[in-house]
């Protein structure tokens, strides 16, 4: 904005202040000229009005009523062009402009209104054109933070700055909050409730409101029609186009890397999906190379199974955070950060199975019930969602090896079917199921022959010589060989229960292979 004392200086002698006065610092929205008696209804307030003063030449009255009507107009100075009616500036004319709070601008006799005019767009442009290279500036440095690793919180702390104020970034799904300055964390309970607030109205565009008497924008961030989070701002101060087009920026860029994650998440869903699958059907060494190949990463040794019964229309996600606040039988673990953190799921009609790593339960929180009901308002993540139906019930197995999942399921499947609504039930893995499971995948392993070795090593009762004597190999190819079987299972053959275990299933193996 053009103040009253850049136009003063950009005109030196062409406009001048009143007597006895000097130019402020207020702003004035435009220039205009009128010589009617009564400009108001043409005004909109804020401007420079430039005048002869026809009315102040004829009375000291109609000039404190002309003053007046352009104080409450809120026009905030007037030009005094001597010549015509004044050669100076009458005494009741500044005290007529003091009292209704109206500044007062003198343009010498000869001086044209229009180098007035001409002199504040000439100053707007260079204004224009300053804020333009300063927003280009700030939105070339947002678009470089967006590139680093932490890209959300080099954003919004670039745009914190750069309003010189605060901002805050709230996924739409509850997830952790992105602050900037850390002390207006404070405010997050109370924009989150906003959020949740605005969310329900269903109107994807910006509001304002206050908190604890600061005014906040929020701008909804969004990837096509869906909410993938909130935008927070406070600045303390009037927004500027320049800063409105910054926070577009910043807006754009927060949905850029929301529909990446959503891509990403999308993707790892999907090759969980397919790991879990090739998992729970016992194809243990493919799910292992298609989790290496895919970057899904190391899969566990040791799993637990968890079940989780659907009603038509339920949404699998919410499900699956639903089946983390159950009420659980008595010692079981918490499900909260596994359940979230999990990858591996499967659904089939009416049953929805996810493979959790045994040792990664117990450090997750149960959560509340209005926390599951804030991420069903918000859409988790933006995607439509019912609400889970009162009928969801799931099964948590024992901890297993992943060759054993596959002869466990049945166990699991029907402990789900049958848990009472709202309950999280315990499934005990049965000896016979879990050896069945050990030799199943065994017998599936495609590089070496893992179930005759674990075979002759049982039958010579640990002992290497013998094992290795029996299957025509060196010492060294057999430990090679049980260290990966026992991998594989994520068991101790030396461990007599487990040993005894798979030595009858594989009894019972050999008299079915026979038998068939």
């Amino acid at each position: 904005m053009i103040s009253l004392l850049q136009l003063g200086a950009e005109l030196g002698p062409e406009l001048i202040p009143g007597p006895g006065t000097d130019f402020s610092a207020k702003p004035v929205t435009g220039v205009h000229v009128s010589e009617l008696e009564d400009p108001t209804p043409y005004l909109e307030g804020g401007e420079l009005l430039l005048t002869t003063g026809m009315p102040f030449a004829k009375s000291a009255a109609l000039s404190f009523a002309y003053m007046k009507r352009l104080g409450t107009r809120n026009v905030h100075a007037v030009g005094l062009g001597l010549g015509p009616w004044l050669t100076e500036v009458p005494d009741h004319v500044r005290e007529a402009a003091a009292a209704a709070g109206v500044e007062l601008a003198v343009v010498p006799d000869s001086v044209p209104f229009q180098h007035v005019t001409r002199a504040y767009w000439r100053l707007a442009a260079r204004d224009d054109t300053s804020n333009l290279m300063d927003s280009l500036g700030t939105q070339t440095a947002l678009a470089r933070a967006a590139m680093r690793p932490d890209a959300t919180l080099a954003v919004v702390r670039g745009l914190a700055q750069a309003l010189g104020g605060w901002a805050a970034y709230l996924p739409a799904n509850g997830g952790g909050e992105t602050v900037w300055p850390a002390s207006a964390g404070a405010l997050v309970g109370d924009l989150r409730a906003e959020s949740i607030r605005f969310n329900k109205a269903g109107v994807p565009s910006a509001a304002t409101f206050e908190v604890h008497g600061q005014p906040v924008v929020l701008y909804p961030i969004l990837v096509g029609t869906r909410i993938h989070g909130f935008l927070c701002i406070g600045s303390g101060r009037t927004l500027t186009k320049a800063d409105r087009q910054v926070i577009m920026t910043v807006s754009t860029l927060l949905a850029l890397r929301a529909r990446q994650r959503e891509v990403i998440t999308g993707t790892t869903t999907a090759l969980g999906a397919v790991t879990a699958k090739l998992l729970l059907h016992g194809q243990g060494e493919a799910a292992h190379m298609v989790a290496e190949d895919v970057g899904l990463g190391e899969l566990p040794n040791r799993v637990r199974l968890l079940g989780i019964r659907l009603s038509p229309g339920d949404d699998a996600g919410l499900a699956a955070r639903a089946a983390a606040r159950l009420l659980p039988d008595a010692g079981l673990p918490a499900l909260g950060s596994a359940v979230e953190a999990c990858v591996l799921r499967h659904a089939e009609e009416s049953l929805l199975f996810l493979i959790l790593p045994a040792a990664g339960l117990g450090a997750g929180t149960s959560g509340t019930a209005e926390t599951l009901e804030e991420n069903a308002l918000l859409g988790l993540a933006g995607e439509a969602v019912t609400e889970v139906s009162g009928d969801l019930a799931a099964a948590l197995g024992d901890p297993v090896g992943l060759g054993e999942i596959q002869g466990n399921l049945a166990v699991l499947r029907q402990a789900t079917l049958k848990a009472p609504a709202g309950r999280l039930v315990a499934v005990g893995a049965s000896e016979d199921a879990r050896a069945a499971g050990w030799v199943q995948a065994l017998a599936d392993y495609p590089r070496a022959d893992l179930l005759g070795t674990v075979r002759a090593y049982l039958a010579a009762r640990g002992t290497w010589e013998d094992a290795a004597r029996t299957l025509g190999i060196h010492r060294n190819s057999l430990r090679h060989r049980i260290s990966v079987a026992g991998s594989l299972l994520g068991i101790d053959f030396d461990d007599p229960d487990v040993a005894a275990h798979l030595w009858l299933a594989l009894r019972r193996e050999e008299s079915g292979t026979l038998l068939r």
